[in-house]
Order: structure tokens, then sequence, then C-alpha cells
């Protein structure tokens, strides 16, 4: 008889079991779709942002550049107290300059001003009618001198007038002006009035004197503003 429950294959083999010393590997969870958008959008505001101040860092480094590389035209002998890239309100506001208002007196033909109601910056005055020049250099200088009255026989003449120093006896006129007052014409009620204007560059070293000689003090207006002095560095 013949055994049909016996076969030759052999039974297959056992897989082998797992020991605590091999860990299992278990996948992680994806990332949701809510925090990768946040992400994306943290990163898309960096870039945004680094794109905005590297813009506006390059219009202000421009704009700075122009402002530094305007050059007003300086005059002869600028001391060094502002330099050739300084703004332009730097150097106006460096620069020597005088506005003088006359007070109604005079001593010798030369008129003298009210200083309360004057402005001096690096000028220096001496004895109420000369302004000293503290800075060498080129200045504008101008008179407006006004007279209400005329005289019979002498013009109406203003002279500016200059002197090296104050120990400088000798003058030398550097600007004179003239005016013509008709007292012939025109309504008994109004005032005759008669301007007489100049101004000139003129080179000036430290030391020097100007002031404004007039024939007769008594015929000159001396109403606000009316008759006024002064001069500033180029």
């Amino acid at each position: 008889m013949i055994n049909t429950y016996q076969t030759s294959m052999a039974p297959p083999p056992v897989p082998p079991r797992l020991s605590g010393s091999h860990p299992v590997l278990i996948p992680g969870p994806f990332p949701s779709k809510g925090h990768s958008k946040s992400l994306v959008r943290f990163i898309v505001c960096v870039v945004l942002l680094h794109l905005f101040l590297s813009i506006g860092g390059f219009i202000y480094l421009y704009h700075n550049d122009k402002m530094l590389s305007f050059q007003p035209p300086l005059g002869k002998g600028e001391e060094g107290k502002i330099g050739y890239r300084s703004s332009e309100k730097q150097e106006t506001s460096h620069k020597a300059l005088a506005r003088m208002v006359a007070d109604g007196k005079s001593a010798l033909g030369y008129l003298q001003w009210d200083f309360n109601h004057s402005v001096l910056r690096y000028i220096d005055y001496y004895r109420k009618s000369w302004l000293t020049i503290r800075e060498p250099g080129d200045y504008y200088v101008y008179s407006r001198v006004t007279f209400s009255k005329g005289h019979p026989k002498l013009p109406l003449v203003s002279r500016v007038k200059l002197r090296k120093n104050d120990k400088e006896v000798e003058e030398k006129v550097v600007m004179q002006a003239y005016c013509n007052l008709d007292s012939g014409s025109g309504s008994a009620s109004i005032p005759h009035l008669c301007t007489a204007t100049q101004g000139e560059v003129i080179t000036l070293e430290k030391g020097n004197q100007l002031g404004v000689w007039v024939q007769d003090p008594l015929a000159v207006n001396y109403e606000d503003g009316a008759t006024t002095f002064g001069m500033y560095k180029l």
C-alpha cells in the first residue's frame, strides 16, 4: 500500500522573529496644508520686505548724493568755515553779512545805526558808524538813503567810504549816488521824497571799515526801512 500523506518536499522556513534590538521605522505624518501655506506666506513677506528696504535705501542714497554734490559758488578768501560739500542752507548760515537800519543820528556826516533792529554776522562795528570786516573776501555792498527835503545849494548825495582800519585817517569813496528832490511840483499835502540807491561788489581785507556819509544828515528820512546799509560775503 502506498502512503499518500508523505511527500519529499520540505516544509517552508519559519520567518525570523523580530527582537527588541531592531527598531521598527514608522513613517511620520506629512505636514498639513495649512502649515505649508503659512510658511510660504512668511517667506514671501520676508522677500517683499527686503525688496522694499533695498529700493528705499537706493532712493535715499541717490537723493543724498545729489544734495552733497550741489556746490553753490563761494567767494574768494573763504576761511574754511564750511566745505565745498556743505548744503546750501549751511553755507548761507555761515556767511558774513550785515543789514543796518539808521537810528536818526549822525557824527560828522556819517550815519549811525540802530543795533537793536540791525543784523550783524561775522562783522564788527566801530563807534556806531563804521562796520569792520572780520573775514577778507569779495562782498556785495549796498546802500539806500532816502531824503525828505532838499538843499538850496548842495546836492543830495550819499557816499560809501572806506578806510583800511580804525587807526587810518585817510578815507576813500568807493560808491556814491545822487537823487533829485523836486519840491516845486505836486501837492503840498504829499511829502516829497527821493532815494539814492547803490550797490557794488568790493574786495575787502580784514580790518577794513565802511561807513555811509551824507552832506546834510537832517535831510535824511529815518522811517523804518527808508535808509539802510549792508553787505554780504559772496
